[in-house]
């Protein structure tokens, strides 16, 4: 949540799009293209699987598998269940596992990295890490200290073991790492065979292998998802793959970076990254400075003016204005732990929230009265559902609405309207080939997202509990 306010708990920035026109999920999968690689198999929590699934659909791949976590879990749980998927396609493939939320460049130098590890792994079975090499005393990363040397040959493909592994240092511990020399920021990224990784999971954590094993063998497909056993997943250690596995084993190794690497993980890391005007500036929309240097100003859905300042970061959204000095940016999470105390919800969700069948934003509201625009996508439809404590008024403004009210089914087309009286079952329909459009005018003394009662969905989504009355 470094991000606030353009990353969301519900938007996070892998889906976002923050160093590109593309989102960091398709510029990570772009990377891999047409280079050996086989198509990905992702894993994300169920919340976002629609949006991943529409992402990767708009880059023209199709995923060897979406896979959904039913809880939050570290990257041990993560990395054993996609093992144990792939092992029982092919057992003796070489995996990467890469956050989807790096940034990356040049890619090809990350596959020349990625060839180095595929010696390694080859030889003698490494599990091997990618080692960035220190812009200094870092303390968000940990670090690896490199042990002898495993290839011979040039500094391009060189690779090392490691010979122990530190986690966050904090400062002084971290300037002491880099006096010594022979370390490298942990990138978090890894690649091994399926077997070797399995195997090394059964004598290092063993527990944690036979739950994802179990996870994987109970679960089962949701359309075009495959669910881990929830029940089984929730009793996996929460612990990441570096501390179950790469701290144990004798086959860790390091193949160092020749590449220009960062997690993206606050606003100073992407003023660093991300191109400069004259000033050292960073801008981003519809933005207007005058006498500002080294800063970072984003503007998504306004103008945005930034007179006189120095090493400041200004973000603008519909809902939310973010100013700090950029050496303060990893203190935004103070803002965001402000908004979870006060019970709000500009730390969860965007104006703009998607759907699986498109989205809707929030216009104006009032005392008994919401006001939103609606998008359902061609060929999409909401839920069938009912509402206990609101009636709604549908305006479409672009495109073509079948609408179903009771035992009614009708159309609806441009500057035409319906009610939909309290307690009404009802579903929405885009028959046409364009986005539909409408204005959702609700009434009511509860209009709460949660007073929705589902009959029908085709997304999967379960039905609502029916809630008492406020």
């Amino acid at each position: 949540m470094r991000l606030w306010p353009f990353s969301r708990t519900a938007m996070p920035k892998q889906l976002l799009a923050l160093l590109s026109k593309r989102s960091m999920l398709q510029e990570t999968v772009r990377c891999f293209q047409g280079f050996g690689f086989e198509n990905p198999l992702l894993i994300c929590n169920s919340e976002q699987r629609f949006m991943v699934a529409e992402q990767i659909c708009e880059i023209g791949v199709v995923p060897t598998e979406i896979m959904l976590e039913p809880t939050p879990n570290n990257t041990a749980a993560a990395v054993a269940a996609a093992a144990c998927r792939i092992a029982s396609v092919a057992p003796d493939a070489l995996m990467l596992v890469i956050p989807s939320d790096h940034h990356i460049k040049p890619p090809e130098a990350f596959r020349n990295a990625c060839a180095t590890a595929a010696s390694l792994i080859e030889e003698k079975g490494y599990l091997v890490t990618f080692g960035i090499v220190p812009q200094g005393p870092e303390t968000g990363y940990g670090y690896i200290v490199r042990g002898e040397a495993l290839l011979r040959g040039n500094d391009s493909n060189s690779g090392y073991a490691i010979a122990r592994l530190v986690e966050k240092p904090d400062r002084s511990q971290a300037e002491e790492l880099l006096r010594q020399g022979g370390c490298y920021w942990n990138s978090g990224m890894f690649m091994f065979s399926v077997n070797r990784v399995l195997e090394e999971f059964r004598q290092h954590a063993p527990d944690i292998l036979e739950l994802s094993q179990a996870a994987v063998k109970q679960g089962q497909a949701d359309m075009d998802f495959f669910r881990l056993n929830a029940e089984v997943f929730s009793r996996i250690e929460s612990v990441s793959f570096g501390v179950a596995v790469m701290k144990k084993t004798s086959l860790a190794a390091v193949v160092p970076a020749r590449f220009e690497w960062s997690d993206a993980g606050s606003w100073q890391a992407l003023w660093k990254v991300e191109p400069k005007d004259e000033q050292g500036n960073v801008l981003r929309g519809d933005v207007f400075t005058d006498g500002v240097t080294g800063s970072y100003v984003r503007a998504e859905s306004r103008f945005v003016a930034v007179l006189g300042l120095d090493d400041v970061v200004v973000v603008e959204t519909p809902d939310a204005v973010l100013i700090a000095d950029r050496n303060a940016s990893q203190d935004v999470r103070k803002v965001v732990s402000f908004l979870e105390k006060q019970k709000r919800a500009e730390h969860e969700f965007h104006r703009r929230i998607y759907r699986p069948w498109g989205y809707y934003e929030k216009i104006d509201s009032g005392d008994r009265f919401l006001v939103k625009r609606i998008m359902v996508k061609p060929g999409a439809s909401i839920s069938s559902q009912r509402h206990h404590y609101r009636a709604e008024h549908w305006v479409v403004v672009n495109g073509i609405a079948s609408v179903r009210r009771g035992s009614e089914e009708f159309l609806l087309s441009e500057n035409e309207s319906t009610f939909i009286p309290i307690g009404g079952i009802h579903r929405l329909s885009n028959p046409g080939l364009v986005p539909l459009h409408i204005i959702e005018v609700q009434f009511g003394h509860y209009l709460a997202e949660d007073d929705i009662v589902r009959f029908e969905d085709n997304y999967g989504r379960g039905q609502n509990r029916e809630k008492p009355a406020p």
